[in-house]
């Protein structure tokens, strides 16, 4: 394969600043299971404070952060609403059945967010023949749809349905602060309706690993249990911590430059030969196009696209392409991608 020159496969992309590796340097640390972790502790601390919640935990993975929230509410038999493009239920390898024997319910919403009639009319009153609709949950912003932001209101809605029919709620807020800098909305006012939210440290915030599970005390104790059944203490984890840490307290605003270069590069491919796009449809890191038009898979395109130009991108459905601007990806990159972009379709459809 052809080097990668401009990579724009994902927000999991980017690489810690020298900055953040100096603050990583020279992080205290002690032992994180013994909660003498001063790093570690500051980092929960910061992210219960930020979502509006008691209490806070430190995990190695936003998939860790989804798993461990849904086996803590749920349980065998128990079913969990969400939307068919939700990351736990097409990205987690079946982690709720095999963690929580719990089952997945998919339902149909639009870009990635379902209504509150949608809930009210799947969660019906429980009887001993049904399973228990144990947890509802969304994602904030949506993955695979294209980084769309739940509007507060419609959240408000969903929520409300879903305590009248006893469920509880739960936000995958991996790119959470995506929606805060987009709509100026504080990430605890999204968080408020939700008994458990995370956010992810390695995608846009630019850390390298890691992701932050918030509840209540009584919550995060059992995901503490979890934690430790699933994988234990990362003891001396501050060095690690103090990367997100460095990231909140210092990548949060510039996160606008990475929806203002997904904007850019809409525009820039916006009537291009075969792809279909609305500029107006991006709203925060992410653009998502279709080039149905010009007779091939989008993953014959992405291909196609590192080989000749090294720029990659990624394929989340036959036709469909993403892309996603994030932290070490310039305006220059942009206007190089869109170039690339141009030329390729002009080029394959020339030759169709």
């Amino acid at each position: 394969m052809s080097a990668v020159k401009i990579d724009l496969y994902s927000d999991t992309s980017t690489m810690p600043t020298p900055a953040m590796r100096s603050y990583m340097c020279e992080a205290e640390v002690g032992d994180e299971q013994k909660m003498e972790d001063p790093t570690v502790n500051a980092l929960q601390a910061h992210v219960a404070e930020l979502t509006g919640k008691e209490a806070a935990l430190f995990m190695p993975s936003g998939t860790m952060c989804n798993q461990i929230a849904i086996a803590v509410h749920c349980g065998p038999g128990d079913l969990i609403l969400l939307d068919r493009t939700a990351h736990p239920l097409i990205s987690e390898s079946g982690g709720a059945a095999v963690l929580a024997s719990a089952t997945m319910y998919p339902i149909d919403g639009e870009d990635g967010q379902f209504t509150p009639e949608q809930v009210a009319q799947i969660i019906e009153p429980p009887t001993r023949y049904k399973p228990t609709f144990r947890l509802v949950s969304i994602e904030q912003t949506t993955n695979k749809p294209g980084g769309k932001i739940w509007d507060l209101d419609q959240i408000r809605a969903v929520a409300d349905v879903a305590r009248e029919r006893g469920a509880n709620l739960h936000m995958d807020g991996a790119r959470l602060l995506n929606a805060v800098v987009a709509t100026g909305i504080p990430a605890s006012d999204y968080s408020e309706p939700f008994d458990s939210v995370w956010i992810d440290l390695s995608k846009g915030l630019g850390a390298p690993v890691g992701g932050v599970l918030a509840g209540s005390q009584d919550f995060i104790d059992q995901a503490w249990q979890w934690k430790q059944r699933i994988g234990g203490a990362m003891r001396q984890a501050g060095i690690v911590a103090a990367a997100g840490l460095y990231a909140l307290q210092h990548h949060v605003e510039r996160m606008a430059e990475d929806h203002a270069n997904a904007k850019r590069l809409a525009e820039g491919i916006s009537g291009a030969p075969g792809i279909e796009i609305d500029p107006t449809d991006v709203e925060t890191n992410m653009v998502r196009f279709d080039i149905v038009g010009l007779g091939m898979a989008s993953s014959e395109f992405v291909d196609a696209l590192i080989e000749q130009h090294g720029v990659r991108v990624s394929a989340p459905g036959p036709t469909f392409v993403r892309a996603i601007p994030h932290l070490g990806i310039s305006e220059a990159d942009i206007d190089e991608a869109v170039d690339a972009i141009r030329n390729l379709t002009t080029k394959l459809s020339e030759a169709a």
